[in-house]
């Protein structure tokens, strides 16, 4: 059963759902992409299908989502919020548990942001990780991933064109041991295939099986 909390953020409050796995192994909070926000089915699919698995799932709102604005958080903000929400999450519903930190694109970028900014994670879950913009690959969002120490598991898929394949294979080579690299055959940025005749909620949680093996693996 989803629950809803408000977690305190300066003068708001940011709102957020909660999937608690039966005999959980650990806590996955997870953030939205730029253009949808946690409720999204995209999101739900992939919260409800780990919970099922075993880890339970606390997803949340950027500030700018709950408002209705149109563009993102500037990332200092976005940040702030990243390291409010997990602290919050530790505080009121981890039960000693680890916590993994995840989001999509927009939001799984803002999280190694805020883990090279020493936010502590028992390791970086990126659903589409943004590496460049579409056809700008000469600019890459990679820079601060190289000293980060955490695990890391990045989920693309092939067709992403925020993430071309030789350059993502290039940096995920370049980082720590504990990094892996999955890729979804026919994904686009959100993972939907043509014609493969899945639900948005199915996209969403063709991505489990292996955020929990990466979770087993880094929980033993």
């Amino acid at each position: 059963m989803t629950q809803e909390f408000s977690i305190p953020f300066d003068e708001i409050e940011l709102s957020a759902l909660w999937d608690r796995a039966e005999n959980a192994k650990a806590v996955v909070v997870l953030a939205h992409g730029s253009g949808a926000g946690k409720d999204h089915d995209f999101m739900a699919g992939f919260a409800l299908a780990v919970a099922n698995l075993g880890a339970s799932v606390l997803r949340f709102n950027f500030p700018y989502m709950d408002a209705g604005k149109k563009f993102p958080d500037k990332s200092p903000v976005a940040v702030a919020v990243w390291h409010q929400v997990r602290r919050w999450v530790e505080e009121n519903l981890a039960e000693g548990l680890p916590i993994f930190t995840a989001g999509k694109s927009f939001g799984g970028r803002i999280a190694s942001l805020a883990v090279a900014e020493g936010m502590p994670s028992a390791g970086l879950i990126f659903l589409a990780y943004p590496l460049h913009a579409p056809k700008k690959e000469e600019k890459l969002r990679d820079e601060h991933l190289y000293p980060l120490e955490v695990p890391m598991l990045f989920l693309e898929g092939t067709r992403d064109p925020f993430a071309n394949p030789e350059k993502m294979e290039n940096v995920v080579s370049k980082l720590n041991s504990h990094s892996e690299l999955s890729w979804f055959e026919g994904g686009n940025h959100s993972f939907k295939v043509a014609r493969s005749g899945r639900t948005v909620s199915q996209d969403g949680a063709w991505l489990a099986d292996p955020a929990l093996d990466f979770i087993a693996k880094h929980t033993a």
